[in-house]
């Protein structure tokens, strides 16, 4: 049976009602994470707010007011749009494979003058927009049908080829991730992902010989980092050194040496964690996580407290899809994980993950307001 089902209808909500039912908590969670991101641009800097902090504090302020308006905005304004979005995110994602800028190996961005946008960031939340919108349309009795399944298997599979060949595998893994969890929530039976699980494992050895000659260095230096210490896994040794360096109380604010004698590499974007962790050590860490924990646990109670499937499974998704940005981020700086290039929301410096992010949490905050909505029941 569903986790997600039932729809009530409610009166449109006045502006200043819209305003007082947004989640302010979340805000402040948010804004606390924005916060120590950048505290730890300053401090990767050296003790300035350039290059990297004042563009961060700007993006992070554009980012806030999209965030609100789109919080502000009729949840089913928002259902509406799903379908016209995600397929404005595949034209976005051909477009980076015809013309797209090369940068780091990889075609990944393109570049609209202003800033390089990284389509494959608005392709995740086009996705989990277009699966609770086909899930709401879905009547109980079909959810667990077999034949169910192949409709959204499509509607994962087309961003997902379209990104894992720019090449991206960490983003395009992620998009499946936040996908099944979403079907998870959606009701489709335990056994179908267990059978693809068992399936997926077995096509490992396929997949190894259609991997990059770096995707399977970074598999290889996972496994075993030392092997080349100065080479492949000079990342991933820096970043235990200096993590481990932190001890419990850290080096102090400005005082990292592994980030400031430039020993930790891309500390401004995928391991500022370990930077932050460094500085203000075990306990920084342990309050960090803390603030995730809490986020977390809001992005729950506004998904359980909608009446609507696409409300919930939105706001559910979205959630999801943030914290498994954590999860592979901190999983890949303590060597849990291969480095990926997965950035940590809200503090990695970037303008797309940024921006991607808080239009998520702005749909979160409209399925809060709007959590009483009646939605038609159409794919």
């Amino acid at each position: 049976m569903s986790l997600f089902r039932s729809d009530i209808l409610i009166d449109d909500v006045s502006f200043y009602g819209r305003l007082k039912q947004m989640s302010w908590s979340l805000i402040i969670l948010i804004s606390v994470i924005a916060v120590i991101g950048f505290l730890s641009l300053y401090s990767a800097a050296n003790g300035n707010f350039d290059p990297w902090a004042t563009q961060q504090i700007t993006r992070f302020m554009f980012a806030f007011v999209m965030m609100v308006v789109i919080g502000l905005t009729d949840l089913r304004l928002i259902f509406r749009t799903a379908w016209p979005f995600y397929g404005v995110c595949l034209v976005l994602l051909i477009c980076v494979h015809l013309f797209g800028h090369v940068g780091g190996g990889a075609q990944r961005w393109l570049d609209i003058g202003v800033m390089k946008i990284q389509p494959s960031e608005l392709a995740k939340i086009a996705t989990i927009m277009v699966l609770a919108r086909f899930f709401h349309g879905v009547e109980v009795q079909d959810i667990k049908k077999i034949k169910t399944l192949f409709f959204p298997i499509l509607i994962i599979g087309v961003p997902f080829l379209l990104i894992v060949t720019q090449p991206n595998l960490g983003t395009s893994l992620s998009l499946v991730f936040a996908s099944v969890a979403v079907m998870f929530a959606a009701g489709i039976a335990l056994w179908i992902f267990i059978v693809a699980g068992v399936a997926v494992a077995g096509s490992i050895p396929i997949v190894w010989h259609f991997l990059h000659d770096y995707q399977k260095n970074r598999v290889m230096t996972f496994l075993n980092p030392e092997s080349d210490p100065l080479g492949t896994g000079f990342h991933i040794t820096q970043s235990k050194i200096a993590l481990g360096s932190g001890g419990v109380f850290g080096k102090g604010f400005l005082e990292g040496s592994q980030s400031h004698l430039n020993f930790l590499p891309e500390k401004h974007t995928d391991f500022i964690f370990t930077l932050w962790a460094e500085e203000w050590g075990l306990m920084g860490g342990l309050f960090l996580f803390f603030v995730l924990a809490l986020l977390f646990l809001n992005g729950l109670w506004i998904a359980f407290r909608c009446r609507s499937v696409f409300a919930r499974l939105l706001a559910f998704g979205l959630m999801i899809n943030f914290s498994i940005y954590i999860f592979i981020n901190i999983g890949m700086v303590m060597g849990l994980l291969p480095v990926v290039g997965i950035p940590f929301p809200l503090m990695s410096y970037g303008g797309t993950s940024m921006i991607a992010v808080m239009i998520g949490f702005g749909m979160m905050q409209s399925c809060n307001i709007y959590r009483d909505a009646r939605l038609p029941r159409t794919v």
